[in-house]
């Protein structure tokens, strides 16, 4: 079941923080490049810019290895990850 929770701060192009959890969520199918990568500041842009600061609904899917959310996450009826794939090709 999706939750709404709002977006305090994106770490990178496809991790964020919400104000509602103690660990970060990451985008479901989605492999941006780390920090200090090629193309990383590109991809934290666009999250930031589609998320930051706003409302979005989280449909964790699963958890990773260091306990974040792996999650389907939307804006509105917006795919965030769908978008942020798209953006973020090589």
């Amino acid at each position: 079941m999706a939750r709404k929770e709002h977006v305090t701060r994106v770490i990178d192009g496809d991790t964020f923080c919400t104000d509602k959890r103690k660990n970060p969520v990451r985008l479901a199918n989605v492999d941006a490049p780390e920090k200090g990568q090629w193309g990383s500041i590109k991809a934290t842009t666009e999250l930031r810019s589609m998320i930051y600061g706003k409302d979005v609904l989280i449909d964790t899917v699963a958890r990773d290895t260091y306990g974040r959310s792996v999650a389907n996450v939307k804006v509105g009826r917006k795919s965030v990850n769908k978008a942020i794939r798209q953006r973020t090709k090589k």
